[in-house]
């Protein structure tokens, strides 16, 4: 992981550069001697970072700051910043039905737990760059992955012609995400997308938006039932972590911190406020 984390640099004139990635290749000695096409080489390029890392220094410094990904590690597992950790990671894996030697796009791969899950079947690629400028080839990926970071995206219409032009033909889209009811949200709700800077839509609109992107056989699947129970059980985990930490130790904060954003989150969706969405949608 630090190769991800010095992804961004400044020069001693205190200008912002960023490695952006811009290709990737199996090594073919592997392919060929030893039948693996997990060894890859990665290409980078320096660029400038100044006019659009806006966005980008809210998520590191704010909801993604290394203190908060440890927090949420404590609930979702080691490596995942996903609803529901490995468990739901496997389940939707699985439904993706991976082949040798396919080649994965991991839409906001957080920090890098899932990818573990098909490296050894796959080629996966996770997207350190930003989604939204980020260029390749028409037809270069049998799979485009993405749990619980497309709420961030303000322009998702655009976003998922630009999936469709990177799949393959056949290809396939499995995306989690957030999701609102249709109805107007509360102002407590209003506030909370606000701050957190999320563009939410309802599960069938979400659906609806895949379908004019191109894609065919779209699954918009409510599972705010499945969101609801995966949070209890998360819910639990950081009350027992919060007990057992001392009073005054720096981690009992983090642990108020989980405890009263799980609450939250399971009170919005108990009343139809918040929901869960499973999409899964073709190239045909």
């Amino acid at each position: 992981m630090q190769v991800f984390q010095e992804c961004v640099t400044r020069d001693a004139a205190g200008n912002s550069f960023e490695l952006s990635m811009i290709g990737q290749k199996c090594i073919g000695a592997y392919v060929k001697n030893k039948k693996n096409q997990n060894q890859i080489c990665w290409i980078w390029q320096k660029v400038s970072s100044e006019n659009d890392r806006g966005f980008q220094r809210f998520l590191d410094n704010v909801q993604y700051k290394s203190s908060g990904i440890l927090r949420y590690e404590r609930v979702f597992g080691q490596g995942f910043v996903s609803t529901g950790g490995i468990e739901t990671t496997k389940e939707f894996v699985e439904k993706m039905d991976l082949k040798p030697g396919q080649k994965v796009l991991d839409v906001g791969c957080g920090i890098g737990g899932g990818d573990s899950t098909w490296l050894r079947t796959s080629m996966f690629m996770s997207l350190v760059a930003d989604c939204t400028t980020k260029h390749y080839p028409e037809n270069s990926f049998d799979v485009i992955y993405s749990r619980d970071t497309i709420l961030h995206i303000q322009d998702k219409p655009a976003l998922f012609r630009t999936f469709f032009k990177w799949l393959k033909p056949g290809g396939k889209v499995l995306i989690s995400d957030y999701c609102k009811s249709s109805e107007t949200p509360s102002p407590e709700f209003s506030e909370y997308i606000k701050q957190r800077g999320y563009d939410l839509h309802d599960v069938q609109a979400y659906g609806q938006m895949l379908k004019e992107a191109g894609f065919n056989d779209v699954i918009a699947d409510d599972r705010t039932d499945q969101f609801m129970q995966v949070l209890r059980r998360e819910l639990e985990r950081g009350e027992k972590e919060r007990k057992s930490s001392s009073p005054t130790s720096p981690k009992s904060e983090d642990y108020e911190d989980i405890v009263g954003g799980w609450k939250a989150k399971l009170e919005r969706s108990a009343s139809g406020e918040q929901k869960w969405g499973l999409f899964i949608a073709n190239k045909n």
